[in-house]
């Protein structure tokens, strides 16, 4: 994978296909590797772009930190130096947030993107279920997590830690509706109705604070709606980025 230093980081991405570029941004604990289902359809029609976020997959972050807001200035820093002015994008969860990061931080840049179980702010539901984390239980789930890094083992506790240190966050993901309505890029937003982490009044608060956007609300589905995929939503985001509605 290529890779370009920004911020005191290397950030390594992938490209896939020639056209419009998209960016792909995955999910908090996952890397690049969670879009190769989409590849065999989005390389047809554009220029895949996909990264992998500070501290995932083989990209660094020697402090160990992560929020969605230095996310965004880090993919920014990477546009840049792939001399991409205006582009399109996906943003799964984490991926998604980061992207609202980017909306409203340059808003004339995103064209179009969507947004797949993301949120603008933490919720009681999500802080509770982040508070538990370190547990147990959880082990296993974050151990087969471990091959989408460079690190394996050592770089999935390391975000495992980073993920529970989000229930102590109250700066970085905290959109109101009237900032919210400065976002310029056309948008989907794509939501489980059983998302435990975020509760459908989410995507709904959105959708209503979200000038040029679009609510699909996936029926008994969790928070999973892009990891795995399904063959209808890749049809169905690729018609939207492609055509636009």
């Amino acid at each position: 994978m290529p890779k370009i230093e920004v911020n005191d980081i290397e950030l390594h991405y992938k490209t896939h296909g020639e056209g419009e570029p998209v960016v792909f941004l995955h999910g908090f604990s996952a890397s690049h590797k969670m879009w190769a289902p989409w590849i065999p359809r989005y390389e047809k029609g554009f220029k895949m772009i996909l990264i992998d976020m500070r501290g995932h997959g083989a990209s660094t972050n020697p402090s160990n930190k992560f929020t969605h807001r230095q996310s965004a200035h880090d993919i920014y820093a990477l546009l840049d130096k792939l001399d991409i002015t205006q582009f399109k994008a996906i943003g799964y969860s984490s991926g998604g947030m980061t992207l609202l990061h980017m909306a409203t931080q340059q808003p004339e840049r995103i064209q179009s993107m969507v947004l797949c179980s993301a949120t603008h702010y933490h919720t009681k539901e999500d802080r509770e279920i982040l508070s538990k984390m370190l547990n147990k239980e959880y082990d296993e789930m974050w151990m087969t997590r471990a091959h989408y890094h460079e690190g394996g083992a050592e770089q999935i506790t390391q975000l495992r830690h980073q993920f529970h240190n989000f229930k102590d966050s109250y700066t970085d993901m905290n959109f109101t509706p009237p900032y919210l309505s400065t976002i310029k890029a056309k948008t989907l937003i794509v939501h489980g109705d059983r998302d435990p982490y975020f509760p459908v009044n989410i995507p709904v608060e959105l959708y209503t604070s979200i000038p040029d956007s679009y609510l699909w609300i996936m029926p008994n589905t969790g928070h999973e709606v892009a990891w795995p995929a399904s063959q209808q939503l890749i049809e169905k985001s690729y018609d939207f980025l492609k055509h636009g509605w």
